[in-house]
């Protein structure tokens, strides 16, 4: 089948290599000139592992390409995703969906014959209405369905999850639509993954009840660990203890400096809005969002303490700073809330990301940039581990304490055993661990 994708950035990208690596011709569309010219180049602009191998054997292979007019695209397609941004508007906490309905506008214009347009962005309920009335409107003898096909790509693990996912949630109740949705995913009959076809509307609302539940399970079990840390449990066992039930399951239950990226705190906002204007206020996840922002506030209390309280003269090595391993996104990492709140305490800041320093420069003003971890830690009063990346979980622990000015490491992220640290003379603090 011929698709065009709307959009090059992490969803688009992502969805557009792996249909065209399902078999089908794809065309990715954007307005950046230079995101464009870096694709036809072979030059990845995120980092998502996987990604740029098969990006390369597809533009190889003629089933992907990459173009800034998606006009002849868009005409010859049977399927046209937008996969454009909805960042949360400024003042309100709404999705922003003005380059969802740009790209609607350009599709109206040219679609040719029967074409699906597909809702690949996280939108509000409704959306798809939208979309079909700006469609109609421009083109009232335009020949189209619009379908709702939520994404649930994990940054680290996208490839992965497309090609061998839990669901795909198609909202349409159009037959023909349905048709062309079944053959787009056809490849995915070998692994009998189900495909749950629903209204549309449902279909938007699937993908925010999902991320919300799920920052809401990572919000429990970071409540979890303080309550561990006031009457001496261990908050790793209680999350083991209640996900080897197979009604709450393990994952998600892992306690840290709370959830960032590029979809759960947009998101849960997003659902906390919609439902509030719809007179069905989700209290669940507004307590949810509240509890998380001021957790993400409060970490650089914990690094505070360890050092007695007063930071002024202090010097912190941070490791980690994108919102999770195996990835360049900084969109809402705790890292953008700690550090800063570390330097107005009168601290100096170094820090090393494997992947997240380039466009950590450009967000995080004051802080000194190393080129590896031991680099970071030269010289610190204290360590702080951010971001469980995999370097940082087997350091060379006696290195580590030699080039600290004090043996004092703060463990976000519970990556290390306290017994371990404590036996080699550091003075140890994590997450929900007496």
């Amino acid at each position: 089948m011929r698709v065009a994708m709307i959009g090059t950035g992490y969803v688009g990208l992502v969805s557009g290599a792996c249909f065209a690596d399902f078999g089908h011709v794809v065309t990715c569309v954007d307005k950046d000139p230079s995101k464009i010219e870096r694709l036809e180049r072979g030059e990845i602009p995120i980092f998502e592992p996987g990604l740029d191998d098969l990006v390369e054997s597809n533009v190889r292979d003629g089933r992907l390409s990459f173009a800034l007019d998606g006009a002849e695209a868009i005409r010859a397609a049977d399927a046209v995703f937008i996969a454009v941004g909805t960042p949360s508007r400024r003042g309100d906490g709404h999705a922003d969906l003005s380059y969802v309905h740009a790209a609607a506008e350009e599709i109206a214009g040219l679609i040719d014959g029967f074409t699906v347009v597909v809702t690949k962005s996280t939108v509000p309920v409704g959306t798809g209405d939208e979309i079909e009335r700006i469609i109609r409107e421009r083109r009232p003898d335009a020949d189209f369905a619009v379908v709702s096909n939520p994404e649930f790509l994990r940054e680290g693990a996208a490839i992965e999850d497309f090609k061998r996912p839990d669901r795909v949630v198609v909202g349409t109740e159009d037959e023909r639509a349905r048709e062309v949705m079944r053959e787009l995913y056809r490849p995915l009959n070998l692994n009998e993954t189900p495909i749950l076809f629903t209204g549309r509307r449902t279909s938007e609302l699937i993908k925010y009840a999902a991320n919300a539940f799920l920052a809401m399970k990572i919000t429990f079990i970071n409540e979890m660990a303080d309550l561990c840390e006031a009457v001496g449990a261990d908050v790793q066992q209680v999350a083991r203890g209640i996900g080897l039930d197979n009604r709450i399951g393990s994952k998600f239950l892992h306690a840290g400096p709370g959830y960032g990226g590029s979809c759960f705190p947009k998101d849960t906002l997003a659902l906390v809005r919609t439902a509030t204007d719809a007179g069905a206020p989700v209290r669940l996840i507004e307590t949810t969002v509240e509890i998380n922002d001021a957790r993400k506030k409060a970490m650089a209390g914990r690094v505070a303490a360890a050092l007695g309280g007063d930071l002024k003269g202090k010097r912190i090595a941070l490791l980690g700073l994108t919102f999770k391993p195996n990835t360049d996104d900084m969109r809402d990492a705790p890292s953008l809330d700690i550090a800063p709140a570390l330097l107005a305490m009168g601290a100096e800041v170094q820090a090393f990301d494997p992947e997240g320093m380039k466009e950590a420069a450009k967000l995080l003003d004051g802080v000194q940039f190393r080129d590896g971890p031991y680099e970071a830690v030269e010289g610190a009063d204290a360590v702080v581990i951010l971001t469980e990346w995999n370097q940082f979980r087997a350091l060379d622990l006696d290195r580590i304490k030699l080039l600290l000015r004090q043996p004092v490491m703060v463990d976000l992220r519970n990556v290390y055993r306290p017994e371990d640290l404590r036996s080699r003379g550091f003075q140890y603090s994590s997450i929900g661990r007496a």
